[in-house]
Protein backbone atom coordinates (compact mmCIF):
# COMPACT_ATOMS: atom_id res chain seq x y z
CA UNK A 1 0.00 0.00 0.00
CA UNK A 2 1.28 3.33 -0.83
CA UNK A 3 2.56 5.58 1.92
CA UNK A 4 1.25 9.18 2.59
CA UNK A 5 1.75 11.57 5.00
CA UNK A 6 -0.55 14.09 7.06
CA UNK A 7 -0.37 16.33 10.50
CA UNK A 8 -2.53 16.07 13.79
CA UNK A 9 -2.74 18.97 15.25
CA UNK A 10 -4.55 19.07 18.67
CA UNK A 11 -5.74 22.59 19.45
CA UNK A 12 -6.55 21.73 22.78
CA UNK A 13 -6.86 18.95 25.20
CA UNK A 14 -7.59 19.12 28.69
CA UNK A 15 -4.08 17.44 30.38
CA UNK A 16 -5.81 14.31 31.77
CA UNK A 17 -6.44 12.94 27.84
CA UNK A 18 -3.17 14.05 26.25
CA UNK A 19 -1.68 10.03 27.34
CA UNK A 20 -5.24 9.03 26.05
CA UNK A 21 -4.36 11.09 22.62
CA UNK A 22 -0.94 9.79 22.16
CA UNK A 23 -2.13 6.13 22.42
CA UNK A 24 -5.72 6.50 20.51
CA UNK A 25 -3.60 8.76 17.23
CA UNK A 26 -1.18 5.93 17.66
CA UNK A 27 -2.73 2.76 18.09
CA UNK A 28 -4.94 4.16 14.24
CA UNK A 29 -1.67 4.21 12.32
CA UNK A 30 0.05 1.23 14.91
CA UNK A 31 3.21 3.20 15.66
CA UNK A 32 3.85 4.73 19.27
CA UNK A 33 3.53 8.07 20.06
CA UNK A 34 5.36 10.70 22.37
CA UNK A 35 3.55 13.75 21.90
CA UNK A 36 5.06 17.49 22.57
CA UNK A 37 2.83 19.53 24.95
CA UNK A 38 2.55 22.54 25.82
CA UNK A 39 -0.06 25.29 27.00
CA UNK A 40 -2.75 26.49 25.17
CA UNK A 41 -2.50 30.33 25.36
CA UNK A 42 -6.55 30.39 23.61
CA UNK A 43 -8.12 28.20 26.64
CA UNK A 44 -6.08 28.85 29.26
CA UNK A 45 -6.02 25.04 31.20
CA UNK A 46 -5.93 23.18 27.88
CA UNK A 47 -3.00 22.08 26.31
CA UNK A 48 -2.24 21.29 22.39
CA UNK A 49 0.76 19.71 20.33
CA UNK A 50 1.37 18.68 16.84
CA UNK A 51 2.36 15.45 15.45
CA UNK A 52 3.31 14.81 12.03
CA UNK A 53 2.64 11.23 10.68
CA UNK A 54 3.48 9.09 7.57
CA UNK A 55 1.30 5.81 7.32
CA UNK A 56 -0.80 3.90 4.55
CA UNK A 57 -3.18 6.27 2.32
CA UNK A 58 -6.33 6.34 4.88
CA UNK A 59 -4.33 6.23 7.69
CA UNK A 60 -5.92 10.13 8.57
CA UNK A 61 -9.62 8.83 8.46
CA UNK A 62 -8.31 6.44 10.94
CA UNK A 63 -6.67 8.95 13.27
CA UNK A 64 -10.01 11.53 13.38
CA UNK A 65 -12.07 8.71 14.15
CA UNK A 66 -9.78 7.54 17.21
CA UNK A 67 -10.65 11.06 18.52
CA UNK A 68 -13.77 11.62 17.41
CA UNK A 69 -15.92 12.66 20.31
CA UNK A 70 -13.52 12.78 23.01
CA UNK A 71 -15.01 15.88 25.71
CA UNK A 72 -13.15 19.31 25.55
CA UNK A 73 -10.92 17.89 22.51
CA UNK A 74 -10.25 20.00 19.35
CA UNK A 75 -8.07 18.58 16.65
CA UNK A 76 -7.69 18.43 13.03
CA UNK A 77 -5.89 16.11 10.84
CA UNK A 78 -4.90 16.69 7.32
CA UNK A 79 -3.67 14.14 4.77
CA UNK A 80 -1.98 14.78 1.53
CA UNK A 81 -3.10 12.76 -1.23
CA UNK A 82 -1.76 9.26 -2.66
CA UNK A 83 -2.16 6.85 -5.52
CA UNK A 84 -5.45 6.58 -5.62
CA UNK A 85 -6.56 7.95 -2.51
CA UNK A 86 -7.70 12.26 -2.02
CA UNK A 87 -6.22 13.78 0.18
CA UNK A 88 -8.65 15.21 3.46
CA UNK A 89 -8.87 17.08 6.38
CA UNK A 90 -10.98 16.22 9.38
CA UNK A 91 -11.86 19.13 12.08
CA UNK A 92 -13.61 18.47 15.26
CA UNK A 93 -14.81 20.55 17.71
CA UNK A 94 -16.99 20.05 21.04
CA UNK A 95 -19.76 22.19 19.95
CA UNK A 96 -19.65 20.99 16.05
CA UNK A 97 -18.68 17.54 16.35
CA UNK A 98 -16.83 16.35 13.25
CA UNK A 99 -16.19 17.77 9.36
CA UNK A 100 -14.74 15.96 6.40
CA UNK A 101 -13.27 17.25 3.51
CA UNK A 102 -11.40 16.22 0.52
CA UNK A 103 -8.60 18.28 -0.27
CA UNK A 104 -6.49 19.02 -3.35
CA UNK A 105 -2.64 18.31 -3.97
CA UNK A 106 -2.24 22.15 -2.16
CA UNK A 107 -4.49 21.90 0.32
CA UNK A 108 -7.94 22.93 -1.11
CA UNK A 109 -10.86 22.01 -0.21
CA UNK A 110 -12.90 20.23 -2.69
CA UNK A 111 -16.45 20.60 -2.51
CA UNK A 112 -18.24 17.47 -4.81
CA UNK A 113 -20.48 18.89 -7.66
CA UNK A 114 -23.28 16.53 -6.12
CA UNK A 115 -23.37 18.82 -3.32
CA UNK A 116 -22.71 22.00 -5.29
CA UNK A 117 -26.12 20.84 -7.00
CA UNK A 118 -27.67 20.72 -4.03
CA UNK A 119 -26.62 23.76 -2.82
CA UNK A 120 -28.79 25.03 -5.80
CA UNK A 121 -31.73 23.06 -6.27
CA UNK A 122 -32.24 24.41 -2.36
CA UNK A 123 -31.60 27.69 -3.30
CA UNK A 124 -34.05 27.49 -6.51
CA UNK A 125 -36.96 25.42 -4.68
CA UNK A 126 -37.09 26.81 -0.89
CA UNK A 127 -34.96 29.87 -1.41
CA UNK A 128 -32.46 28.61 0.58
CA UNK A 129 -29.08 31.33 0.93
CA UNK A 130 -26.78 29.82 -1.79
CA UNK A 131 -23.58 31.97 0.22
CA UNK A 132 -24.65 30.13 3.68
CA UNK A 133 -24.76 26.50 1.90
CA UNK A 134 -21.82 27.00 0.81
CA UNK A 135 -20.22 28.12 3.77
CA UNK A 136 -21.80 25.12 5.42
CA UNK A 137 -19.84 22.94 2.52
CA UNK A 138 -16.64 24.97 3.13
CA UNK A 139 -17.05 23.85 6.80
CA UNK A 140 -17.09 27.60 7.68
CA UNK A 141 -18.24 27.25 11.05
CA UNK A 142 -15.05 24.79 12.53
CA UNK A 143 -12.86 27.35 11.01
CA UNK A 144 -13.94 30.12 12.54
CA UNK A 145 -14.34 28.29 15.94
CA UNK A 146 -10.57 26.50 15.18
CA UNK A 147 -8.97 29.92 13.76
CA UNK A 148 -7.84 31.36 17.66
CA UNK A 149 -6.91 28.12 18.09
CA UNK A 150 -3.93 27.80 15.30
CA UNK A 151 -2.79 31.47 16.38
CA UNK A 152 -1.77 30.34 19.33
CA UNK A 153 -0.03 27.27 17.95
CA UNK A 154 2.50 29.05 16.03
CA UNK A 155 6.04 28.62 16.70
CA UNK A 156 5.29 25.20 18.21
CA UNK A 157 7.42 22.34 18.12
CA UNK A 158 6.78 19.41 15.84
CA UNK A 159 7.43 15.68 15.83
CA UNK A 160 7.04 12.90 13.31
CA UNK A 161 4.75 9.86 14.53
CA UNK A 162 5.89 6.89 11.25
CA UNK A 163 4.01 3.11 10.90
CA UNK A 164 7.18 1.18 11.20
CA UNK A 165 7.51 -1.97 8.88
Amino acid sequence: MDMTQGVLFVHSAPRALCPHIEWAAGGAIGAQAKFDWTPQPAAPGMFRAEICWKAPGGSGARIASALRGWDGVRYEVTEEPSAGIDGGRWSHTPSLGIYHATTDAFGNIVVPEDIIRSVLVRAAEHGEDIAGAMEKALGQAWDDELEPFRHAGEGAPVRWLTKVG
